[in-house]
């Protein structure tokens, strides 16, 4: 008797999802709790574990369609089933030696067929061998980030040799341009709407400034042994950036407020809005009370949402609300930019790379690693003053780091 699968609970306020890829084929064995598909929501990626234990029967629905929560996707039948993937035929399997590896595509086996789409685009632009790379995503799985760190160097012995003639795909014709099609996931969706909501409804202007970056560095060397060892992570320098956020808007309580109909809405407290970077795109996981954590608090909060993004294991209520975000461009190597706030809040934080520049300090010249700040702020609740204040007081704290302990 077969056993339905339909699209589980997905959280508040959401009621349908996109399906983003089959993680089992029909007549693959399936155990139970095993994941079987991903869905796509607004916010997250979403694994359907099967009921049962058995064999995967029929697909309902096929990858980009819209499911509604409680439609049937699939059936699980009785039965043992047959393996995740049939193995490659005996002479191929011999070809692929570590001294060949690379050398051509890989043979359709168990690998190829567990990867996701924009994995194994990623695998044919980069030329990189699958069977090379140890996954981090769930149970294991390779992400797009794992290809893209073996084709820099980073994980693998070397570089993949080119391909032989024989394997290379015929050239295109002289003058030919190619276009391909990918549908938007559910999440671009909605973070384009959400970003052009944002230009359309908020009286958007930015306001820079920059900061002294010595202080914070000077402590993060002489403490992070110390503290990586008594904390168990890293000690980074967004934990300092959060907890002087949190001060300066103590002092500036309008840039912690959010406009709603014909009222503004002040928090006493500061949700903390950090973006991290996913498989599927940016997400924007939501610090709670930061402004009652510590440093060590702040950093493990963040690490674990790090974490938890590349595998997609974070939850939907971890990123509703927030106060305030704070973006961190640096890491990506951009030096300014001008952050879009994350409706209904009213300001943004981006941050930007670290560099030497120039400075005069008691009139004379020297070199002092700078790093530009940009808010970003809905003029209609935020005033100029009230911006520059801001920007001021958070770099006051980041170049007198002992501000934050003292909470000045």
């Amino acid at each position: 008797m077969a056993t339905e699968v339909k699209v589980p609970t997905l959280g508040e306020s959401i009621t349908e999802a996109t399906v983003g890829e089959w993680l089992k084929q029909p007549g693959e064995a399936v155990a139970a709790d095993e994941p079987i598909a991903s869905l796509e929501t607004d916010k997250v990626s979403v694994e359907v574990p099967s009921p049962v234990a058995g064999v995967m029967g029929e697909h309902a629905v096929a990858v980009g369609d819209t499911v509604e929560v409680g439609a049937l996707i699939a059936t699980i039948e009785a039965g043992d089933g047959a393996p995740a993937a049939a193995p490659a035929p005996a002479p191929e399997a011999k070809a692929s030696t570590p001294d060949t590896a690379g050398q051509q595509a890989p043979a359709e086996g168990d690998e190829p067929a567990a990867l996701s789409p924009s994995v194994r685009r990623a695998v044919l632009e980069t030329g990189v061998d699958p069977s090379t790379i140890k996954g981090s995503g769930k149970d294991g799985r390779i992400t797009k980030e794992d290809v893209m760190a073996a084709a820099e160097g980073k994980g693998q012995a070397a570089p993949a040799p080119a391909p032989t003639p024989a394997a290379a795909p015929a050239p295109a014709a002289a003058g030919e341009r190619k276009e391909e099609r990918v549908r938007m996931t559910r999440l671009r969706q909605t973070i384009a709407k959400r970003l052009k909501s944002a230009q359309d409804t908020a009286a958007l202007l930015t306001t820079f400034n920059d900061v002294d970056m010595t202080a914070v560095i000077e402590a993060r060397t002489k403490y992070k042994e110390l503290f990586e060892k008594k904390h168990g992570v890293r000690l980074g320098f967004m934990g300092f950036f959060v907890k002087a956020a949190c001060m300066a808007l103590k002092d500036v309580p309008s840039v912690n407020a959010q406009i709603d109909g014909d009222e503004i809405v002040y928090h006493d407290y500061a949700d903390i809005s950090v973006a991290v970077s996913a498989p599927q795109g940016l997400v924007v996981p939501v610090i709670r009370s930061a402004d009652q954590m510590s440093v060590a608090e702040v950093e493990k909060t963040i690490g674990d949402f790090g974490k938890r993004a590349k595998s997609g294991d974070l939850k939907m209520e971890e990123m509703k609300g927030g106060t305030f975000t704070i973006s961190n461009g640096g890491v990506f190597g951009s030096l300014m930019s001008t952050p879009i706030i994350n409706p209904p809040q009213s300001a943004v934080l981006g941050l930007h790379r670290i560099e030497d520049r120039p400075v005069v300090r008691n009139g004379e010249v020297v070199v002092r690693p700078m790093m530009y700040l940009a808010l970003s702020y809905d003029h209609r609740l935020i005033d100029g003053r009230e911006a520059v204040t801001f920007l001021v007081a958070l770099k006051n704290a980041i170049e007198d780091p002992t501000r934050i302990l003292i909470d000045l």
